[in-house]
């Protein structure tokens, strides 16, 4: 072999690493926020989706994509997403590890954070699947509203064995969908035209159209109806009780920009069974709590991509060289991966104090969560798509192909901010909150004020903050104009109070000079030279 054939300063694959182990921010959130308890199965999480064999099928699931079925070779209509066998792989690992519904199952102290960081790991190498895995979880409270079916399905929404084949006689458990969004309407959903119509058998007959419907190869799916009595919740299987197939006509898979492994779809209803839900009229109360829930894992989800970013650029600068030295020792590259490691750590211990608080039902933590839940979800979400563009410009050219996982992290950190309202829907919501709720505005304060008197910076921000939150609340009129300013504000102070509080002085300290100081960067790598990056970076 000449020598022009020689491949030398490139790092090798990022493989066979235990992503639990190597991320001291994940596993000093899960040790915080009472997870501790789980670290030997979170441990084998790591292991597993650090592995070369599915890190490949992380590939193959994205490049040999869902594919579409509406009849079968005789013409009868079979309506069959098909996937590539690695993307079943992928999903029966998440739910054989219960990413899904662990907390729910055996729910105990720790149990919704130990289930974050699980879901977190799973997403981090391949996000596409934890969209179905992250509604199979959401469903929840919403099921619980009916007893009947409560008891008809959530044992086989626990479930921790997996079939993909919906006509199976012998499947003991489901994975959920849901379907809000019409093509008129959007977010508002109150505008939807799809109806529904009492059967008097105790189901109803639904006719209509859905824009977005998300995994159409699930089991079943809460959809949205107009009832004689309003909008109105309704379960739909794609299997009936009687194993025939309920009418569930997709009509195309959607062609988009990222989160390509996910099937997401437009589908007709034309008398398909569905069962009430909740009271009629009743449909965006009963459904909101899964919408809450998913946010949570799109938060989760933007701080799983914000790690794989990080920790994909922090593996490539340390094993390659220019100029005579290793990238990540020169000061400019520090800056840049300090800066990316610190927007990562900030998401994955916010996210993971937000899990924290579903853990409890005691009023501050229900208060805590309406308000702080909205407003991570609009921050952390957003700041994904620029943090994966400069972790990829960090691997430069290699970075921009698809043989590395970085270009399409870039194409995937955008869903999760569209995803159950994009930022004006989310910012809308926290004014809704501070209106209707007080008390959620009470203790979100509270969290951030537990760490005022440690940084002078910081209590600048928060009295800037609190003025900001009395102006929204002095003149509701107006406050639209300021929402999108003010949930910036409070999710940078939020943030930085868990950080000031919890993580280690180093990532705090770089936090709030970088994030909140009179002086904080235009762009990522900007920081002050005299903060601990070598601290910070060695935590990437």
């Amino acid at each position: 072999m000449t020598p022009t054939h020689l491949v030398t300063n490139q790092a090798a694959p990022r493989a066979d690493v235990n992503e639990y182990l190597v991320n001291p921010a994940l596993r000093e959130a899960v040790a915080s926020y009472g997870g501790d308890w789980a670290s030997g199965e979170l441990t084998a999480v790591g292991a597993l989706v650090g592995q070369a064999d599915f890190i490949h099928d992380a590939e193959l699931a994205n490049r040999f994509t869902p594919e579409l079925s509406t009849h079968d070779r005789w013409g009868n209509r079979v309506d069959a997403v098909e996937f590539h066998p690695a993307y079943h792989r992928i999903f029966g690992a998440a739910i054989a590890h219960g990413a899904h519904t662990s907390c729910w199952a055996q729910p105990r102290a720790g149990a919704h954070v130990a289930r974050a960081a699980s879901f977190m790991m799973f997403a981090q190498v391949e996000p596409g699947h934890s969209c179905p895995i992250s509604m199979t979880h959401a469903v929840v409270p919403s099921l619980r509203s009916d007893r009947d079916l409560a008891q008809r399905w959530l044992p086989r929404v626990y479930s921790r064995d997996y079939t993909p084949d919906l006509s199976d006689p012998a499947k003991t458990s489901a994975v959920f969908g849901m379907a809000m969004t019409e093509k008129q309407g959007g977010s508002d959903v109150r505008a939807n035209t799809t109806t529904a119509v009492d059967a008097g058998d105790g189901t109803y007959r639904i006719v209509g159209h859905k824009w977005f419907c998300s995994a159409p190869q699930s089991d079943a799916f809460l959809v949205l109806a107009q009832a004689p009595g309003g909008i109105t919740c309704f379960l739909v299987p794609r299997t009936l009780p009687d194993g025939t197939r309920n009418v569930f006509n997709i009509q195309r898979l959607k062609d988009k920009l990222g989160n390509k492994s996910n099937a997401s779809s437009e589908v007709e209803f034309d008398q398909t069974v569905g069962w009430r839900l909740g009271d009629e009229g009743a449909g965006v109360k009963t459904i909101i709590e899964m919408v809450n829930q998913t946010r949570l894992d799109c938060v989760l989800g933007s701080a799983a991509g914000m790690r794989q970013a990080v920790a994909e650029a922090a593996w490539h600068t340390r094993h390659r060289s220019a100029f005579g030295a290793l990238l990540i020792d020169q000061p400019a590259m520090t800056s840049v991966i300090a800066d990316l490691h610190l927007e990562a750590e900030a998401a994955t211990w916010t996210g993971l104090r937000l899990a924290s608080a579903y853990d409890s039902d005691d009023a501050a933590s229900v208060a805590f969560r309406r308000l702080a839940g909205a407003v991570t979800k609009y921050w952390v979400c957003k700041r994904g798509p620029g943090h994966a563009y400069e972790a990829l410009e960090c691997l430069g050219g290699n970075g921009y192909t698809e043989g590395f996982p970085l270009a399409r992290r870039f194409r995937e950190q955008p869903v999760m901010a569209v995803w159950e309202g994009s930022g004006n829907v989310i910012a809308l919501d926290v004014l809704r909150a501070m209106a209707r709720d007080p008390e959620s505005v009470q203790a979100v304060d509270d969290e951030i004020a537990a760490a005022l008197g440690v940084h002078a910076d910081f209590d600048a921000h928060v009295a800037k903050t609190r003025a900001l939150v009395a102006r929204a609340t002095a003149d509701p009129a107006a406050a639209p104009a300021l929402a999108r300013r003010l949930v910036a504000a409070l999710a940078l102070a939020l943030q930085a109070s868990i950080l000031i509080r919890q993580a280690p002085t180093a990532i705090s300290d770089g936090f709030v000079s970088a994030r909140i100081g009179a002086d904080g960067p235009a762009m990522y790598g900007e920081l002050d030279a005299g903060l601990n990056l070598a601290g910070i970076v060695a935590r990437a």
